[in-house]
């Protein structure tokens, strides 16, 4: 049974269509990445299945037992964010928030949930450190642990190695892909980096002026991706 079935999707901002009549779905254990041009509505999209957002038209659905609040999601990060003044386990905690319902406090399993989470990241012996004192990369993981923290099944990661050097990149691609063969968790996943995509996904959506979906062998194919590799060679 797919996790997310995306049908007729038609998304904007009021009333101004940018992406419309879109349908795929995504099976369990699937890395999907999505690319396309600027302004495409790959960010939009991502909302919508957040349901942060509405769709103009169309439905999204959930299946296999998964629950929209249960989808763990790391958005680009801002400056703002960069610089907040908490400890790394108090960060990677925060993303059990969903788990705690009414109740304004985090019970044992919850404080269980994200130290596990900590040291699958490979953040062991930082809990106590401050969030913004740690590099670009350091940070990335710890977003990635919290995201993390919030779901058992599904990730969705909004261009999650932008600003960071080759090698915290590396690091972080690593991650992602032991979360998705290891830990058998779903990824859907915004980027830029299309030679990452090809590298690491099961699956391509591509969006924009062309929109396709399909197998990462199938994009290979298609006139889909040549047109946005064009795309790339002028930027």
């Amino acid at each position: 049974m797919s996790q997310l079935i995306c049908e007729n999707l038609t998304l904007g901002y009021e009333g101004h269509a940018i992406l419309q009549d879109l349908s795929f779905s995504v099976e369990p254990g699937d890395y999907l990445c999505i690319v396309g041009e600027n302004g495409s509505g790959k960010t939009t999209l991502m909302r919508t299945i957040l349901g942060l957002i509405p769709p103009m038209k169309g439905q999204v659905l959930t299946g296999d037992g998964l629950k929209q609040t249960e989808i763990g999601y790391l958005p680009q990060q801002t400056e703002v964010q960069r610089d907040f003044p908490a400890s790394v386990f108090e960060v990677v905690l925060s993303g059990c928030q969903n788990r705690c319902g009414l109740r304004p406090f985090y019970r044992k399993e919850e404080k269980e949930i994200a130290a596990e989470n900590i040291r699958i990241l490979g953040l062991e012996g930082m809990e106590k450190r401050c969030y913004r004192e740690l590099s670009g990369g350091q940070q990335q993981r710890v977003l990635l642990a919290r995201a993390l923290s919030a779901t058992k099944k599904m990730l969705l990661l909004d261009e999650p190695v932008t600003g960071l050097d080759p090698k915290a990149t590396a690091e972080m691609y690593r991650c992602i892909k032991e979360l998705n063969e290891q830990g058998g968790i779903t990824i859907v996943m915004i980027t830029h980096d299309l030679s990452a995509a090809l590298q690491y996904a099961s699956h391509i959506l591509h969006i924009g002026a062309h929109v396709f979906f399909g197998t990462k062998e199938e994009y290979l194919e298609s006139s889909a991706r040549v047109e946005f590799g064009k795309e790339g060679e002028e930027s």
